[in-house]
């Protein structure tokens, strides 16, 4: 019932928590944070830019992030693995490489260098999802929560808080963009826009037209348009066969079918049971 339809969902899911309990137990965890002066500017540690979104550091981390990636399955239910997939990879890529390049040549020098750390996470590429889901899927309901203590009156409107059933997943997001901020700020925000960039196709359309094999997210090999083209066939041969059970003339019994009202076809129907 939880990941029914939503296969990509659940490898992120369960990936990301293994791939955060296996860095605690093995004690690899420091190799997945960044910070620029000693990695990237010292060591030429490049290699990390590519593997920094791989886990989290600490629990906490993962339980928010777990629980932000369950709530936001609804996007895969309404593009398709295959689409949610290559959404992932793509928007995967260029939020691993898009941070690390703008917090080593703007963001460090303008903050003199106290602005040095990236922490480790897909906090990018669940905002990315997050804006999918902030332009797909309308709120259900909304409702207010009272600044005031005291009996509601009509003047109180203004001192209230207005929510919808969708704030909780941006407050889940938002908290795990406040975690290590600024670093973990830097990330959500970087996400975001590539999200709304794939959305607006601000992007190369050789990124946002292409798509993973079939076999990726578990398609046999047949496309939907066969299936459809198959089951179109079926109906129709089905219509057929009804419309020479019922007297028409077998080449042309589905298009009479159609052609006559619901009462002749009803009266037919009789005719056929006596």
């Amino acid at each position: 019932m939880s990941f029914a339809s939503t296969p990509v969902t659940r490898t992120l899911v369960l990936g990301l928590v293994t791939a955060s309990v296996a860095a605690s137990l093995f004690d690899v965890k420091h190799y997945f944070y960044i910070s620029v002066s000693t990695h990237i500017l010292q060591y030429r540690q490049t290699w990390r830019t590519l593997i920094w979104q791989l886990c989290y550091t600490n629990s906490s981390e993962v339980l928010v992030a777990a629980m932000a990636l369950y709530n936001l399955r609804v996007v895969e239910q309404q593009w398709g693995s295959r689409k949610y997939a290559s959404f992932i990879l793509v928007s995967g890529l260029l939020t691993s490489l898009i941070p690390p390049i703008v917090l080593t040549a703007i963001i460090r020098p303008l903050s003199w260098g106290v602005i040095d750390f990236l922490p480790a996470g897909p906090t990018p590429i669940i905002f990315a999802i997050l804006a999918q889901y902030y332009a797909m899927i309308p709120h259900i309901y909304q409702y207010k929560v009272a600044l005031t203590t005291g009996a509601p009156t009509s003047n109180d409107d203004g001192a209230a808080l207005s929510f919808s059933d969708k704030s909780t997943k941006y407050l889940m997001a938002l908290q795990l963009a406040l975690f290590q901020w600024p670093g973990s700020l830097l990330g959500a925000g970087v996400g975001w826009l590539v999200g709304q960039a794939w959305r607006s196709e601000l992007l190369p359309g050789a990124l946002t037209q292409w798509r993973v094999p079939g076999w990726v997210v578990g398609l046999r090999g047949q496309k939907s348009s066969d299936r459809f083209e198959g089951m179109r066939r079926r109906l129709e041969s089905e219509g057929a066969s009804t419309g020479t059970a019922s007297g028409a003339h077998p080449q042309t019994g589905t298009d009479a079918n159609r052609r006559r009202t619901m009462g002749q076809q009803l009266m037919d129907e009789v005719r056929g049971a006596f």
